[in-house]
């Protein structure tokens, strides 16, 4: 059996838990376009973001505004703009083991699966709803939807940074889709949760950026061409 000083010898030697700035890449702008982007508004209901809520995410609710400004700028290129729903049956049978690590949130027909007050949503905009894990792919047809809009870039947002966020953006880069993750539009469970998950992602995951190089991509809005 080794000691602990022959795995202290021959463990490299790692960065200090403080230094948790994530890596930042140039966005490959010649890649990201009107045509072959989306965004992806993650779980922003009223069970992760009212005050109070059961599973509430520290500062979610200071999103909004923030988010808000993506919508107006994904509506101005015409980029589809899709929200995601987690929900669960009101008798817990799709939870699994979920509940073991959460509370209870989240049950089909109440408020807590509600988008949070003041979004910009309108009738046009696209709904994953039926969500019944962390990752927005499994279980739904998000992926048949972004093929069906030759969608190659998601610029994502909401929460939880460290779980839903993050869990959607590690399948999305395993299926080749080129993720933005602007760090003023998520919040996790916490600020160390949210800066580990950050830091996670930009290593091969994500180009992490912020709402205001995202919406300042592209100039002045011109005619998009979409498949149907």
């Amino acid at each position: 059996m080794l000691s602990s000083a022959t795995l202290d010898a021959n463990t490299p030697a790692r960065e200090p838990l403080s230094n948790m700035t994530p890596r930042i890449r140039p966005l490959p702008v010649e890649r990201i376009t009107p045509a072959n982007t989306a965004l992806l508004i993650i779980d922003m209901e009223r069970d992760f973001v009212d005050e109070g809520a059961p599973c509430e995410m520290p500062g979610a609710h200071r999103l909004v505004p923030v988010i808000n400004s993506l919508i107006e700028w994904a509506r101005r290129y015409q980029l589809p703009i899709i929200f995601t729903h987690e929900m669960h049956r009101p008798d817990r049978s799709d939870y699994g083991i979920e509940l073991e690590f959460e509370p209870l949130h989240c049950l089909e027909g109440t408020r807590g699966c509600e988008l949070a007050s003041g979004l910009l949503v309108e009738a046009s905009d696209y709904r994953i709803i039926a969500k019944r894990r962390y990752d927005c792919f499994l279980g739904t047809d998000l992926d048949l939807l972004l093929r069906c809009k030759r969608v190659e870039n998601l610029v994502c947002c909401g929460v939880s940074t460290n779980i839903c966020v993050m869990s959607t953006v590690l399948t999305a880069r395993n299926m080749d889709y080129r993720v933005v993750l602007p760090s003023d539009t998520t919040a996790g469970s916490s600020a160390a949760h949210y800066e580990a998950a950050l830091l996670c992602m930009s290593d091969v995951f994500a180009y992490i950026t912020t709402s205001a190089t995202v919406t300042q991509l592209w100039g002045q809005p011109s005619c998009v061409v979409r498949g149907p």
